[in-house]
This record gives C-alpha cells, sequence and structure tokens, in this order.
C-alpha cells in the first residue's frame, strides 16, 4: 500500500498557511463551462507557506542552490515516529525535545529490521485532520524542534527530515533559523556553505500523516515539482517494506 503523507493544495479552498500570507489561489484563463475549448488557468502560491514543500540549504544561503540539485535520493529507508511535544515553563510553546525523539528513534532502531535508514518522519501529537487547514501565526505558535533534538538527528546521519509543521523552527525566531541551519551545518548567523554543509539534505514541511498509519519502517519515495528554486511543493510517498 502506497501512503500519500503530502497535504493537497485546494486553491482558493481551504488549505494551510503560516505567516499570514496570500492564501493559494487559481485565476481561470479559459473555462470550458463559460465557452472556451480548454481549461486552463493561472496559479498564485508561495511554496513555503501554502501547502507541502521540499526545501534545501538555499534556502539560507546566499548563494542560490536549487532543490532540484539536492535531492538525489529517489527511495529512502525512512522511519515514522510520533512525538509529543513539551509545553516549556518559560515560553509556553510547545518543544519537540531531544529525550522525546531520541525515546522513540531508540526504539526504533532496536526493532528495525534493515539498515541505511536515511530519513525522519514526524508526526506530532496530537494528530488530527484540523492540520489539513490549520492557519500559523502569532496566534497559534506551533510546536518547533529544540536545537538538541536537531543536533540529535544529525548525529544519527539522518539526511531527510520531514514533519507536520510549518517550521523545524519558532515560525518567528527574529530570522536566527538555529534548526534550519544546524540540520544543513552552516554556521549561526551565516548564509555561506562550507565544506561540512549536508548539501544533499532536505527538510519537507507541512506533511500530514493519518492516525492509521503506524510508526515504523518504510520505505520513502519524496517526489518534487521540478522547480530550479530553494524550495518546491513536494508529495511524499510512504510504502511498507515488506511491499516492496
Amino acid at each position: 500500500m502506497v501512503i500519500d503523507i503530502s497535504i493537497p493544495l485546494r486553491f482558493n479552498g481551504p488549505q494551510p498557511n503560516a505567516f499570514g500570507v496570500a492564501s493559494a489561489s487559481s485565476e481561470p484563463l479559459g473555462d470550458t463551462r463559460t465557452g472556451s475549448s480548454i481549461n486552463f488557468e493561472r496559479y498564485t502560491f508561495i511554496p513555503h507557506c501554502n501547502g507541502t514543500h521540499t526545501e534545501c540549504v538555499g534556502h539560507i544561503t546566499n548563494e542560490r542552490i536549487s532543490v532540484r540539485d539536492c535531492l538525489q535520493d529517489v527511495t529512502i529507508p525512512a522511519y515514522l515516529i510520533s512525538v509529543e511535544p513539551l509545553k516549556m515553563a518559560k515560553t509556553g510553546d510547545l518543544e519537540i525535545t531531544r529525550r522525546s525523539v531520541e525515546t522513540s528513534l531508540s526504539e526504533m532502531e532496536a526493532a528495525a529490521t534493515g539498515t541505511g535508514t536515511k530519513a525522519l518522519i514526524v508526526r506530532t501529537m496530537p494528530n488530527d485532520d484540523r492540520k489539513l487547514t490549520a492557519e500559523y501565526g502569532e496566534q497559534n505558535i506551533p510546536p518547533y524542534f529544540s536545537p538538541d533534538a536537531m543536533r540529535l538527528i544529525v548525529g544519527r546521519g539522518l539526511s531527510h527530515l520531514l514533519c507536520d509543521l510549518p517550521s523545524i523552527d519558532r515560525i518567528y525566531d527574529e530570522g536566527k533559523l538555529i534548526n534550519h541551519r544546524i540540520f544543513w551545518n552552516v554556521e549561526e548567523g551565516s548564509c555561506e556553505i562550507n565544506e561540512a554543509t549536508r548539501i544533499d539534505s532536505t527538510i519537507t514541511e507541512l506533511i500530514y500523516v493519518p492516525n492509521e498509519v503506524e510508526d515504523g519502517e518504510y520505505l520513502l519515495n519524496l517526489q518534487i515539482a521540478p522547480f530550479e528554486s530553494d524550495c518546491a511543493p513536494s508529495r511524499p510517498v510512504l510504502i511498507h517494506k515488506t511491499e516492496r
């Protein structure tokens, strides 16, 4: 069974949104219902904010780097884990801690039947289909990873991170994007790559994993639109390893 964990982008309809940007929209330029011989439309959207998307290190660098060049893996061994973010006493924010990721990862690795896992898919709890149309902003700050959790993920050698959040960082963090920099190995405050930068690693945000999909080992097929850009709309699909 193939499991699509992308969020369908319904132009002009209910859809997720981050940072209060304009909703994804379409404008008909030809419509058979009004006499045109064909249907065709102009689409306007912001991949980083309007739906499931995959981004590369070019998201934070001066050098224009394309996600098409960075994503070289086709079928990727992956772990799907569910974590419960912890409420921080000082801020009230919900944070995905190192301990929660490490506990779930360690359990997964202990039961693993294969090797070479390169992708981690994180489902945050509680989980329901409100994530398909959630609006994330100052009045709805979503959970985010702690820097220590991100260091753990990188230390485990995981090259592709997928999550059901609009950002792995706090969505309003004064532009620091510390977790993005940790994940790609770009120095804090820098917009330049270095010899250690994880150039072939990707981050996919705003996915949705239904509750009936069990935590475990999968093969991930991470499909992206062929955009020459730091980010592209994407369609990650999971395949049970036993069904190869």
